[in-house]
């Protein structure tokens, strides 16, 4: 990468916008620098750009080729995954605790010390949350915050970020409520950014950046749910297992 490059990819003025997608390099990198401030994410998010970047380091910015999505339709159900579900041996809601799912999201898991959601990520999407942009789904038992997952929208377009579980299948399990719920609101797709063994066995596809990027800017068009999102659809709410 030479240095027209470099100046070309680093956003130095608060309002400077994005380069063209089509001038990412090959691992999608599009852009550095910058800060993650709502006008900035949200500007991000509605090109089908969104930052990935370790704690302590320049904000990076990526638009990958090709692109995981899920089509909420299309969520892979096994038997046992539904067995999961309808044993209904939790409670599901949305936007509950939208800081502490980021928090268990950004927790180290698998031997990995390491997290890519550090304090200025998780203080940056709690402000996007706190303005209606970011949404969590939790998985309760027994009053205690099992699993659940958070992410970002635009329009009818929802980009996951992560997701967490310290039970069996839980945040499966929120993964098939946020489906159903989209699938009910008419939301074409999730944006699962880069793809994963795990993710394809939900039924997650690539598509190249130019499929996506139609699909998203089709979706982030049209007017999202109005007011506060919460669940309309019937899911699990016994009491027995909500927190206090």
């Amino acid at each position: 990468m030479d240095a027209t490059d470099l100046m070309r990819m680093y956003l130095a003025d608060p309002d400077q916008p994005f380069p063209p997608v089509e001038l990412a390099d090959p691992s999608g990198l599009i852009a550095f620098g910058g800060d993650l401030s709502p006008q900035r994410l949200l500007s991000a998010y509605s090109a089908g750009i969104f930052p990935w970047y370790n704690p302590g380091e320049i904000i990076h910015w990526y638009c990958p080729d090709p692109r995981s999505i899920l089509i909420p339709t299309d969520l892979r159900v096994t038997k046992s995954y539904r067995r999961a579900v309808e044993k209904a041996d939790y409670a599901v809601t949305m936007n509950r605790a939208f800081a502490e799912v980021m928090a268990h999201c950004g927790e180290p898991r698998g031997g990995d010390d390491g997290t890519w959601i550090g304090s200025d990520m998780l203080a940056a999407y709690l402000r996007l949350h706190h303005l209606g942009h970011a949404h969590s789904v939790e998985v309760w038992r027994d009053g205690e915050l099992v699993g659940g997952l958070y992410g970002v929208a635009r329009g009818r377009s929802f980009a996951g970020e992560s997701m967490f579980s310290r039970a069996r299948d839980a945040s499966k399990i929120a993964l098939y409520w946020l489906c159903a719920q989209l699938t009910a609101w008419d939301f074409p797709l999730i944006d699962c950014q880069i793809a994963s063994g795990h993710l394809t066995s939900l039924g997650a596809i690539e598509l190249s950046r130019a499929d996506y990027l139609a699909l998203h800017t089709s979706a982030a068009a049209r007017p999202g749910p109005p007011g506060p999102w919460q669940f309309d659809i019937p899911v699990p709410t016994s009491p027995n297992h909500l927190p206090v």
